[in-house]
């Protein structure tokens, strides 16, 4: 984080300028930068360096708490308010960090007394700052040249701690800003959450970069985060699909976003119909991308190609990442032709925060890395996404892991057997379902499946919102489970039954 900030102290010594709205108000650079030399006096005594765990919510305090980090040479670590003490712990154990920066409630629920027994300081107007004692701490070494750790459940349902380096960041960064046409200082708004890899560098980094105005909208609300782009005249935002179609919703065809030069929109199933009404009714242009935490932002199309690239494709990759679809027998597929999608290029990550350093990760002979997607590629170097190798459910940008879900519900004594399915849904894009079969024979409502699933503590985010008792879940002509002939069952049922919601 040290160049960005440099390049940032540099911009605001020549001359003052807004660089975070948010609830709170106007913050300009030099007072981000006062609070943030505060806080790393604090977190770096003596010129110490260390690794950081930072409450990541969508304020001044963020970008604050990343200069810090910057001046420090330190490594940060961000995490996000609403994780469990369960998520907490499995990623503290992994990363290890030498401070963690909250606000007090959350270092309560997540008991970081204990698990970081030390000092203890007021900073960034209320939070806390919990640090460990000793010099021996500061070792930042550890990470191979990683500045940035961001959370990802991927589809095992534990935090992974993805490690990216600042040349990923920058590179990452760097590619958005030329192929949407911004400019130094233009503003852009951060409207998901800044506690993940991807969202903090399009977001904060990104914001670093470009020296304007970083937009922050601290809770979800389509109508005031309009507002608030189209008041501070922002120029580009990055969201998942969920909010695009609510934000088109809002507008109701008022092109109140008419000064975005576009939106970039991923993580998860997207309709190029839904897409484009909600392009129309805001005034600008979406962007259908499709990247990863493990290899930031990597396809892209631009603003100005056709509806049909932008929409209905996933892009193309940025200049410098290699994409390739593998067939089963390891041969590269061709245009038109589905495989198992792997990528390289310069942001990809350094590896997995594994009991306090990285553990490298699983690349082929040539450099790929796996991403778990199926893919097909076209003539003009446009990529197509057409599903997940791995059973997972993205609903509203947050990956469901399928089994964990099944898992859960099987340990209720009425279960016999149980399998979840995905359906089709046009504003989050895919929502849960479950079908049942019973050790009773009889009927099992939702009302019931989740008072269980809330009694074994399965996050509420990961809820089915069907349940549909069946005689018996299909199978397929060897005994085993089908799932496609689930999913098949469960649109037969959800297209038959009436909308519980």
């Amino acid at each position: 984080m040290r160049e960005v900030v440099r390049e940032f102290q540099r911009r605001a010594e020549q001359a003052d300028f807004a660089a975070v709205l948010d609830d709170a108000g106007s913050h300009t650079a030099r007072e981000l930068l006062a609070e943030a030399t505060r806080l790393a006096e604090v977190m770096f005594p003596g010129g110490a360096r260390g690794t950081v765990m930072l409450q990541a919510d969508n304020s001044w305090r963020t970008v604050a708490g990343s200069l810090a980090v910057g001046l420090g040479g330190g490594v940060l670590a961000v995490v996000n308010r609403h994780t469990t003490q369960a998520e907490f712990a499995a990623a503290f154990e992994d990363i290890r960090p030498d401070v963690v920066v909250t606000e007090p409630s959350a270092r309560d629920a997540w008991a970081v007394p204990e698990l970081l027994p030390g000092r203890t300081d007021a900073v960034l107007d209320g939070w806390i700052c919990q640090a460990a004692p000793g010099p021996e701490r500061r070792d930042v070494a550890r990470w191979s040249d990683g500045v940035l750790i961001g959370l990802t459940s991927g589809s095992t349902g534990r935090p992974k701690g993805v490690v990216q380096s600042e040349e990923a960041l920058r590179y990452a960064g760097r590619s958005t800003i030329d192929i949407n046409g911004l400019k130094r200082g233009d503003a852009v708004a951060a409207i998901v959450p800044l506690s993940s890899t991807a969202a903090y560098c399009f977001g904060v980094y990104l914001s670093l970069l470009l020296g304007g105005p970083l937009v922050l909208t601290a809770k979800w609300d389509r109508a005031v985060a309009l507002r608030r782009m189209a008041e501070a005249e922002v120029r580009w935002t990055m969201c998942v699909p969920t909010m695009a179609l609510q934000m088109g919703a809002e507008a109701a065809g008022s092109g109140i976003l008419a000064g975005v030069r576009a939106i970039t929109v991923g993580g998860g199933p997207m309709d190029r119909g839904a897409l484009a009404r909600a392009e129309q009714s805001l005034g600008t242009k979406i962007l259908r991308v499709f990247g990863m935490s493990e290899c930031l932002g990597h396809t892209s199309p631009r603003p100005d190609d056709p509806e049909e690239v932008r929409l209905g494709r996933d892009g193309r990759p940025f200049p410098g990442t290699e994409l390739r679809a593998l067939t089963p027998d390891g041969t590269e597929a061709g245009p038109g032709t589905t495989g198992l999608a792997q990528v390289r290029g310069p942001s990809l990550f350094l590896g997995y925060a594994r009991d306090g350093g990285v553990e490298p990760p699983e690349l082929t002979a040539d450099g790929y890395f796996a991403t778990g997607d199926l893919m097909t590629t076209h003539e003009d170097g446009t990529i197509s996404i057409m599903g997940r190798e791995k059973d997972i459910i993205i609903r509203g940008g947050r990956n469901i892991d399928i089994t964990e879900i099944e898992r859960a519900v099987a340990s209720y004594p009425r279960v016999a057997r149980a399998c979840v399915a995905a359906v089709p849904d046009e504003v989050l894009g895919e929502r849960v379902a479950l079908l049942v079969v019973t050790e009773d024979g009889g009927d099992i409502d939702l009302a019931e499946v989740t008072g269980h699933l809330e009694s074994v503590g399965l996050s509420k985010t990961k809820w089915p919102e069907f349940v549909y008792t069946v005689e018996e879940l299909p199978q397929t002509k060897v005994g085993k489970l089908d799932r496609s002939g689930a999913r098949a069952l469960v649109h037969r049922l959800r297209g038959e039954a009436p909308d519980p919601t």
